[in-house]
């Protein structure tokens, strides 16, 4: 194991890892089972319209997460657009400031407008302390969010929404698999969208799926979705085409055939990083919280500068050399953050902004790259002093 700070990669020293590896889960399948399914399409000659397999994947998907429908759309974007146009949102719409930025972009198909409030201190997700006090008049939907293979506190959400009357529906992107209370994810609030984005556990190069238990909702989204009507026919503001294509679908489907296993390689590699990354001074492994089965598909840590030695950004920049990459604040944006940090102060999201650090993991890497990742984590830390010297903190 390297022991001198001369052999960080930012210092000239060889990169730990011969190739870049990216954030993301990245789950394909081989060629040959990818060139049989897209043969089958071409043979067929049937490309998109809610084909045979997006048909397939809505009952799979459906019987999976336990709900009574299951709609695929395009993107996770376009499914959270449809999604609050469905419920009919209006006025201010309560958001984590610790989200990605489509989450409150999705809301101006809609006419609504985000209201960004503050996260637990220790979770990095909505609670009901932590949206009572942006609860005001004109607030009419939440938009909870389940990041990193966690969750918020759904039910506690649940009563906040009963209590008040205005309407919740969550963004679980990051959450397929996950279950809450032995429940999977999918099921909760009046709507939920999960993501089938490449760097999600169940990968389709892009998609996404709406569930829903209610009848009326999930008409309203098919018929949003589709701009010539899709099942039962219900009055719609707007319609548009987001149809998820037969060439998404397939690999969707044969990532669903190999969930057991991509499910248990994120688990082995997370406790890898765990095992590997105990008693480094100021870095914090987030562990998954809210939930009961975690799909494992993000490494988050938190950086204490101090503790550490060296900031989150520098960090970032030392596993980068070593051709890791290593993301910061994927929070809303900046210029989103003036907007909503303008009004009531958000002192836990712009914390966990400023501290907190992705790692790689899923199908690029195995234990070996994790141990060696940590290994120039661990060593980064215990020449802090020399790489201050070297770069600045």
């Amino acid at each position: 194991m390297n022991t001198s700070f001369n052999d960080l990669a930012v210092l000239g020293a060889e990169p730990a890892l011969p190739h870049r590896l990216r954030l993301g889960q990245h789950n394909f399948p081989s060629w040959e089972r990818y060139e049989a399914a897209f043969r089958d399409i071409f043979e067929r000659q049937y490309y998109t319209n809610h084909g045979p397999l997006a048909q397939a994947l809505e009952r799979r998907l459906a019987e999976r997460l336990r709900v009574g429908h299951a709609i695929c759309v395009t993107t996770a974007t376009i499914g959270l657009a449809l999604a609050a146009q469905a419920l009919g949102v209006k006025g201010k719409v309560l958001v984590p400031a610790l989200s990605h930025v489509q989450t409150a972009q999705s809301l101006a198909w809609a006419g609504a407008e985000p209201e960004f409030c503050d996260v637990c201190e220790e979770t990095g997700h909505l609670t009901p302390d932590s949206v009572e006090p942006f609860l005001r008049d004109g607030v009419t939907a939440m938009l909870a969010v389940n990041l990193w293979g966690g969750a918020a506190d759904i039910p506690g959400l649940q009563r906040v929404a009963e209590r008040t009357g205005i309407k919740l529906y969550i963004d679980s992107s990051q959450a397929f698999a996950c279950e809450i209370g032995g429940t999977p994810v999918g099921g909760f609030g009046r709507l939920e969208v999960i993501s089938f984005h490449s760097s999600h556990i169940l990968g389709a190069a892009e998609g996404a799926v709406i569930c829903t238990d209610d009848d009326d909702l999930a008409a309203h989204v098919r018929n949003i979705r589709s701009n010539y009507g899709m099942g039962r026919v219900v009055p719609v503001g707007k319609t548009g085409n987001g149809r998820l294509s037969e060439a998404q679908a397939a690999i969707a489907l044969m990532n669903l055939d190999d969930l057991p296993e991509l499910l248990a390689r994120n688990h082995r590699q997370f406790e890898a990083y765990r095992s590997h990354l105990e008693g480094i001074p100021g870095l914090q492994l987030v562990s998954p919280t809210g939930v009961s089965a975690s799909n494992h598909q993000n490494v988050v840590c938190r950086v204490d500068a101090q503790r550490f030695g060296l900031s989150r950004d520098v960090l970032v920049s030392v596993l980068a050399a070593e051709n890791v990459e290593a993301l910061g604040d994927f929070g809303i944006g900046e210029q989103w953050r003036k907007a909503a940090w303008s009004g009531a102060p958000l002192p836990n999201a712009e914390r966990w902004c400023k501290s907190m650090l992705q790692l790689p993991i899923g199908a690029q890497l195995d234990e070996g790259a994790v141990e060696r990742i940590a290994a120039r984590i661990r060593l980064a830390q215990r020449h802090a002093a020399d790489v201050v010297r070297k770069l600045g903190g």
